[in-house]
C-alpha cells in the first residue's frame, strides 16, 4: 500500500508501480478491470476487463458519474460525456450502468489498439516537463528565426 492525497492508500500493481487512477486494479495476467460498489449495499457493479488502464478509469468515471451526480470524484472530470444533466444520478439500474460505463471502456480500449504510439489522456504530460525550453531534434532546425 502506498499512502496518497489526503491520506488515501493505493495498492501497488505489477513490479511495485502505483495504480493512479480510482476504482480499478491490474490482474496477474496485465489485464486492467473495473469495478464499482453500489452506494448503500454490499454489491458491486462490475465495469469490465482492458488492456489500458485509462480505458479501465474511464468505464469507473462513467459509472460513479451515473451513480453519485455532479459531486463524484472522477479520474477524468474534463472527459466526461454524458446524455444532459438529467442522466446523472437518476434511478438507472446496475445493468444499464454497466452497459454505458463497458461501452465507454471499450470505445476507450479501441482508440488504444488503433493509435497505439499516440499518449492516452494523463501519460504525456507525465513524461514531458512543461517548464523547459524544447531541444531540436536534429542540428537541421533553426531555432534562432535566421
Amino acid at each position: 500500500m502506498e499512502q496518497g492525497e489526503g491520506g488515501s492508500t493505493r495498492r501497488r500493481g505489477k513490479e511495485g508501480e502505483a495504480t493512479r487512477y480510482k476504482g480499478i486494479r491490474m490482474r496477474k495476467w496485465g489485464k486492467w478491470v473495473a469495478e464499482i460498489r453500489e452506494p448503500n449495499k454490499r454489491s458491486r457493479i462490475w465495469l469490465g476487463s482492458y488492456s489500458t488502464p485509462v480505458a479501465a478509469a474511464r468505464a469507473y468515471d462513467t459509472a460513479v458519474f451515473y451513480l453519485r451526480g455532479p459531486s463524484a470524484r472522477l479520474n477524468f472530470p474534463d472527459l466526461l460525456a454524458v446524455e444532459g444533466p438529467a442522466a446523472a444520478a437518476s434511478d438507472m439500474s446496475a445493468a444499464s450502468i454497466r452497459k454505458k460505463a463497458t461501452e465507454v471502456g471499450a470505445r476507450v480500449d479501441a482508440l488504444h489498439r488503433l493509435q497505439p504510439h499516440v499518449p492516452v489522456a494523463g501519460e504525456f504530460a507525465d513524461r514531458v516537463d512543461l517548464n523547459k525550453t524544447p531541444e531540436p531534434e536534429n542540428s537541421d532546425c533553426d531555432w534562432d528565426g535566421d
